[in-house]
């Protein structure tokens, strides 16, 4: 049996796949890309590129006043999360209403290995330690630019355009985590709190947690907060890096550091920061501010 397909419609049949590519497209742009809050672009001298910044300002914002600062990693995700444990815990006075800003991954590359693995761990990310012969500057972590446009570029825009005091939080999960904790131990000063859900501190045979455990005693100055957590049901290659990251804390962190760390029962690495985002704040505010 033979089937004659005609020009006309081989050419409906293509437009309507087209169609469907664009609408999956767009919307998956709309969920990653885009979010309810305040959206700009900010062109990068230090990435050499244009980066999108989601603003979650306060209910009731009002620039006469100041306001705490919290900077996430991982763009979207949680975002709406974050949004009401904020709203509902500065309702209840255990915390004070912040501007949260969160940091989306490039939507048309992928740039999160490139910027949140830290410059001592490969890109291309793998339990096996690094060969000493693979050491092309070209596979490893961009984490030390991608601090620095946090540092010399958002800082500074937001420091500009929103009420915001020193009283600042730098969050992120599972990559984003291990970018919380070389940001810590390279940049201490730039943030008060630290919070690191289920940090891929796994990397090149967890030379994230060795190099934590190298640098940790050397902060100094300002009290720091810094919150862990894991789920309960990760798997043991994590959970072992993890409790690496607890021991050199309690052997190696200075007086300065007040930490603290949760299991989440009975959930797994993507269900993990969905829990801990209550935690994490409170704990920092009855630690740092007395609530």
């Amino acid at each position: 049996m033979q089937f004659n397909l005609s020009r006309p419609y081989i050419l409906i049949s293509l437009l309507i796949l087209i169609s469907c590519a664009l609408f999956t497209l767009y919307f998956k742009y709309q969920q990653a890309y885009t979010s309810p809050y305040i959206d700009i672009t900010l062109d990068s001298k230090v990435l050499s590129e244009s980066r999108k910044i989601f603003i979650r300002l306060p209910n009731n914002y009002d620039d006469t006043k100041s306001y705490p600062l919290i900077i996430k990693s991982d763009g979207n995700f949680n975002l709406t999360r974050w949004d009401n444990v904020i709203t509902d815990l500065s309702n209840r006075q255990k915390m004070q209403d912040s501007i949260l800003v969160s940091i989306p991954n490039q939507f048309w590359q992928n740039t999160r290995n490139r910027d949140l693995v830290p410059p001592f761990a490969r890109q291309d990310v793998s339990i096996e330690a690094r060969p000493v012969t693979d050491n092309d500057p070209a596979i490893f972590g961009q984490a030390n630019l991608f601090l620095s446009f946090i540092e010399t570029e958002l800082l500074p825009y937001l420091e500009s355009n929103y009420a915001v005091n020193n009283n600042r939080v730098l969050s992120g999960f599972s990559a984003g985590g291990s970018f919380v904790l070389y940001t810590m131990i390279t940049k201490p000063e730039l943030f008060s709190g630290y919070f690191a859900f289920s940090p891929a501190a796994w990397y090149d045979d967890s030379v994230v947690v060795k190099e934590f455990t190298q640098h940790i005693a050397n902060i100094h100055g300002s009290p720091k907060y810094l919150f862990l957590s894991l789920g309960g049901l990760e798997n043991e290659i994590i959970t072992g890096s993890f409790k690496g990251l607890l021991l050199a804390l309690e052997q190696r962190a200075p007086n300065n550091i007040t930490w603290e760390y949760s299991y989440s029962a009975g959930v797994g690495h993507s269900e993990n920061p969905y829990i801990s985002v209550p935690p994490a704040l409170e704990g920092y505010y009855k630690t740092m501010l007395n609530f």
